[in-house]
């Protein structure tokens, strides 16, 4: 099982909303290495979620539940959604400055690639993230 990490404008679809349905489809990636990501996940994966922009912090938990498949927001056929469904909220939020202060997580890509929507996230960094928010891993 590997662990993840997508980016989501809490304007758009916020945590909330993820949290309102059964599963949804993971739509509108257009970076290819983003993109690259969503087909290398498998059902059963889990991925933090991540409210971007005005919030910038890891809020809540999903699990994959369907993998890739064409995106049909997507008119050139080039890009994928995933399904996810919301598995956990997390106790405390764990916001990105907390996270680029903590030496352990320097290398993760949220902290180095900053713009990039979806992302590996480590076993070690993901046991760190989730007791930080006050889950179990």
């Amino acid at each position: 099982m590997a662990h993840w990490l997508l980016k989501s404008e809490p304007g758009e679809w916020s945590w909330d909303d993820q949290a309102g349905v059964e599963r949804e489809a993971w739509t509108g990636v257009r970076n290819h290495l983003a993109a690259r990501h969503l087909r290398e996940m498998r059902a059963g994966d889990t991925a933090f979620f991540y409210h971007s922009v005005t919030e910038k912090r890891v809020v809540g938990i999903v699990e994959i539940v369907g993998e890739a498949e064409p995106d049909p927001t997507d008119p050139s056929a080039k890009f994928v959604i995933v399904w996810v469904k919301a598995k956990a909220p997390l106790p405390q939020p764990v916001d990105l400055a907390t996270i680029k202060a903590d030496p352990e997580l320097a290398e993760l890509p949220l902290v180095r690639q900053a713009r990039l929507s979806v992302m590996p996230i480590p076993d070690a960094a993901w046991a760190k993230i989730c007791r930080m928010g006050g889950v179990e891993a």
